[in-house]
């Protein structure tokens, strides 16, 4: 055994699974074991059974790792095979390394990524490829699109294994694209460009005229007897109607250029139904009482026309026998010319009388007959006929009363009902009736009643020109006064108003702005122990007062002023920037309900002479004992002379329209925690408020905060530097 391992020692290290490389050790082992089993007759040889243990366990640790080493990389090469673009021609395991080979399509997977989680020794692994083309669609279709670069009209895609190009593009593109597909016929995927439209130049141009002459082709009146296009020019010849749509307006919207048209149109004379009828209607001149229409094809004449026309209908359809339409005559009644028009000229006349509706009126048989509805109070349509040259006794009229809402008919009949006194005057005005004057309650009333009647149908009647004499009249004029008088006022709104029982009640918003409806009664002769009233308040959008509000929530700088032009609240003159923020975001708010305020004149204040202050203020510091929250005595002159700089700096921004606030920040050196330095540095902002507070100082004025350490006035590298961050600090701010 000892000789085993000293001759093999690196053949069993390097084992991989490939027995060949130990073929001597199994005859030597063999030898160990026959020795073994002839001392075993002198006793149990432990010694070489526990030899024997030590010697195979390792190898079986070895053959275990050299299995699953194996089976890892399997897996490896297996996801290899799977991978399109790539082909495993060789693999293989030696001395502890891996070897393979093949194919690979630059477009795939990069192989060595693929070891990412299989647990092969990326240094283990030796792989020798060679490049080549894939013709798995997915790479032949990337290789297409950045050879052929199809423009955006053009889309690739695969269906069912065939790459498909769908779209648009130029002859040329296609050329190229027809080429491709012929060298992949040799082994490739099928490349079907079947789906791609030629849209060259020509062929838009070409296919543009079609759509003008399939367009021509379809009027009626036009027919398209030749049509070509040479040299870039565009032919068209045929017949065309003059009564047919124009063939050069036709052009619109086709994208075809009309300078390069050349139309050679012949006029002729369409059989088609409806130019025919306009034909025979300009030819014929049929009298009002003759309709010509079309029905199935066929024209058709209806009515009654004296027989001369009839002839001349006659000759017209005896020639469109030949060739055209069928010209039916057949609905046509003759009747005399000469009497059709005074029987025409009596029915004309009763048509426009007032009162007077003719529902029906013909002539058969040589008589004349007329229906239809007549007011009593209108002209008799018997005695119409005078001066008509008709002859009475052929007329048979057949008439029904009705009541006629002309104005004039109920103007009468108003007149015969009501009975108005002599201080009342109906009367026509733009076809409404319109009383005028003054009149008891009760004719009133019975006035009221009749014009809601015809306000059911009727023409207006209009009574709100006549005024009631009864007292009680007079005090509802008066009430409505009043009323009037409130409406009409900025910020109040009359919600409801009633007379009831001598007493007026009215209830609605008022603005506390607006002006009070009690006084408003003076002057109206309404009884203020009479009226009633109840008014919730609410804020008018009325400019005016939006102004005074705004001018006691912004409280505006005396260089602001506040104005109302052309129903526009407008801001003019100089502010502070915290004033005019405060004044655009009221601007907002307003033009949510519709109110404009225009603060595009107002401009920035200059606070120049406050500058100098705020240095000096803002370059002082108060500087406190180390551990101390109330600084020294000597601090005492820096605090007198601080505190005056504040109330004189705080006067001067009042006057200039702005609010002063002014904060007080404590910082601590870096000595001790953190924690106890921020509550340090905010004591002795505290302090130096109360010492200024004390001096005189508002302290509503006056702000805290505490930086602890965070804030140093300079670098803390020696004692001196220290002190210095042991300080408050003065930042001033204006609103």
């Amino acid at each position: 055994m000892v000789r085993i391992h000293q001759e093999c020692s690196q053949a069993l290290e390097d084992f991989d699974g490939d027995s060949s490389l130990l073929a001597g050790v199994e005859a030597q082992l063999q030898t160990c074991v026959e020795l073994k089993q002839e001392e075993s007759n002198q006793g149990f040889p432990w010694l070489v059974v526990v030899a024997v243990l030590v010697l195979l366990l390792p190898a079986g640790a070895w053959f275990f790792l050299s299995w699953q080493s194996g089976q890892r990389w399997q897996a490896y090469v297996s996801r290899l095979e799977i991978q399109p673009g790539i082909i495993v021609a060789e693999q293989k395991v030696r001395d502890g390394q891996f070897y393979i080979a093949g194919l690979r399509d630059p477009l795939g997977a990069d192989p060595q990524s693929l070891l990412s989680g299989t647990q092969v020794d990326p240094a283990r692994v030796h792989s020798q490829w060679k490049f080549y083309q894939s013709l798995e669609p997915e790479f032949v279709l990337k290789r297409l699109t950045a050879s052929l670069a199809p423009p955006d009209t053009v889309r690739l895609s695969i269906v069912k294994e065939r790459i498909v190009a769908e779209g648009e593009a130029s002859a040329a593109w296609i050329g190229r694209a027809q080429a491709a597909a012929q060298q992949l016929s040799a082994g490739g995927p099928v490349f079907d460009i079947s789906r791609v439209r030629d849209v060259s130049l020509e062929e838009r141009d070409a296919e543009r005229w079609q759509a003008y002459v399939s367009r021509l082709e379809t009027q009626p009146g036009i027919i398209v007897a030749e049509q070509k296009i040479r040299n870039g020019q565009l032919y068209v010849a045929g017949l065309r109607d003059p009564l047919g749509a124009d063939p050069q307006s036709l052009l619109s919207g086709t994208q075809v250029d009309p300078d390069r048209v050349h139309s050679q149109w012949k006029s002729y004379q369409s059989l088609e139904p409806e130019f025919v009828l306009k034909r025979l209607t300009a030819s014929l001149a049929p009298p009002d009482t003759v309709r010509l229409s079309i029905v199935k094809d066929r024209i058709v004449a209806e009515g009654q026309a004296p027989a001369n026309w009839i002839d001349r209908a006659q000759a017209a359809a005896r020639q469109l026998s030949a060739g055209g339409p069928v010209f039916d005559i057949s609905g046509v009644r003759d009747v005399s010319s000469e009497e059709a028009e005074h029987w025409q000229a009596y029915v004309s006349r009763l048509e426009t009388q007032p009162g007077i509706i003719v529902a029906e009126q013909k002539i058969r048989d040589g008589q004349f007959y007329v229906a239809g509805l007549r007011d009593p109070l209108g002209a008799d349509p018997q005695s119409l006929l005078s001066g008509t040259q008709v002859d009475p006794a052929r007329v048979h009229s057949q008439w029904k009363f009705y009541q006629s809402l002309e104005p004039e008919f109920v103007l009468k009949r108003l007149t015969a009902s009501l009975y108005p006194p002599d201080t009342v005057r109906l009367s026509i005005v733009n076809d409404r009736i319109v009383a005028e004057g003054e009149a008891p309650d009760t004719w009133i009333d019975r006035a009221r009643a009749a014009a809601r009647q015809l306000s059911a149908g009727g023409p207006e009647f209009d009574i709100s020109k006549v005024r009631d004499v009864s007292p009680d009249t007079r005090a509802a004029e008066h009430w409505q006064y009043y009323v009037s008088r409130l409406e009409a006022q900025p910020g109040i709104i009359v919600a409801q108003q009633t007379a009831r029982g001598g007493h007026f009640y009215i209830s609605g918003l008022r603005d506390p702005l607006a002006a009070d409806p009690r006084s408003l009664l003076s002057g109206t002769q309404v009884d203020p122990a009479r009226v009633h009233s109840q008014w919730q308040f609410y804020q008018s959008l009325d400019p005016k007062f939006v102004v005074k509000r705004l001018t006691a929530s912004l409280n505006p700088p005396k260089s602001v002023q506040l104005s109302i032009v052309q129903g526009r609240i407008v801001a003019v003159g100089e502010a502070p920037a915290g004033w005019i923020s405060r004044a655009q975001a009221a601007a907002e708010q307003l033009s949510a309900d519709g109110v404009v305020l225009d603060v595009s004149q107002l401009g920035e204040l200059n606070l120049a002479e406050l500058n100098y202050l705020r240095e000096a203020i803002q370059a002082t510091n108060i500087f406190f004992p180390s551990g101390k929250v109330v600084p020294g005595p000597e601090q005492a002159p820096v605090l007198d002379r601080l505190a005056g700089q504040i109330k004189e700096f705080a006067e001067n921004a009042r006057k200039s329209g702005v609010t002063a606030r002014f904060m007080l920040t404590g910082h601590s050196d870096a000595t001790g925690r953190e924690t106890a330095n921020a509550s340090i540095s905010t004591a002795r902002a505290e302090a130096v408020r109360a010492l200024l507070n004390k001096r005189g100082v508002a302290p509503e004025l006056l702000l805290v905060r505490g930086a602890g350490t965070f804030e140093p006035l300079v670098p803390e590298n020696n004692q001196a530097g220290s002190s210095t961050n042991r300080r408050v600090s003065i930042t001033v701010n204006l609103d």
